[in-house]
């Protein structure tokens, strides 16, 4: 990545957007550390997530493309696990009734439909009660309803205050969720601002033709 740089404030659901390649993923492992960065001005609500790791990751949540869960790990003995992780987890009991996952508690996660899975990434990240949360291809595989119930339930989280950082391919879901946006190709940033603010920098007329003008696949259009 190169010169990559944001800020995300509270109440925010921000949007690192781009085409396959990219470096959405990426971005965020290295902001997680996972990857390495060189970056010297990191900071995670005001910490540094390398100095400072645990506390800072009492306080934040991440849903990856894919979690891997043991063969015969149950949806409840998961929530149990990673409540057990930090000191101050959020119930679990209620975001299974929010995701509509109340009812698959002794179900072995393998046996879970692709879209129950995704739903049960998104509460285990939920779990810590975070201030923060990462969210990396929030609804890819999901139908129509599902995607629309978790956009309802992350926007009353929002409300509350929880700030997202979040990829998506899907500009119907960044409208709907967004407040600002950052465009990467090639592991650069392009554009960056409101949703409005791009839309009038791509000199498009909507979202959707606005980022693929800038990450270059216009001729799909």
């Amino acid at each position: 990545m190169k010169g990559l740089s944001f800020t995300v404030k509270q109440g925010e659901v921000f949007g690192l957007l781009g085409a396959n390649g990219a470096g959405k993923s990426t971005s965020i492992t290295a902001i997680l550390g996972i990857e390495k960065s060189t970056s010297e001005e990191l900071l995670l609500l005001g910490q540094s997530p390398f100095i400072n790791r645990k506390q800072v990751f009492e306080q934040v949540g991440v849903q990856f493309q894919e979690t891997n869960f043991p063969d015969k790990m149950t949806v409840e003995e998961a929530c149990v696990q990673w409540k057990s992780l930090y000191r101050q987890p959020t119930d679990y009991k209620p975001l299974l009734t929010t995701f509509g996952l109340q009812d698959k508690t002794n179900q072995l996660i393998k046996s879970l439909s692709g879209g129950e899975k995704q739903r049960l990434a998104v509460l285990l990240a939920l779990l810590p009660n975070p201030k923060l949360v990462f969210l990396d291809e929030l609804t890819t595989g999901l139908d129509t309803k599902a995607r629309k119930m978790l956009w309802k339930q992350l926007l009353l989280m929002k409300e509350k205050g929880l700030s997202i950082i979040l990829t998506s391919h899907y500009m119907d879901e960044v409208e709907a969720l967004c407040d600002y946006l950052l465009i990467l190709k090639n592991g650069e940033t392009i554009v960056n601002g409101t949703i409005e603010d791009v839309i009038q920098k791509s000199g498009q007329s909507s979202l959707e033709a606005a980022y693929l003008h800038f990450v270059g696949e216009e001729e799909w259009i």
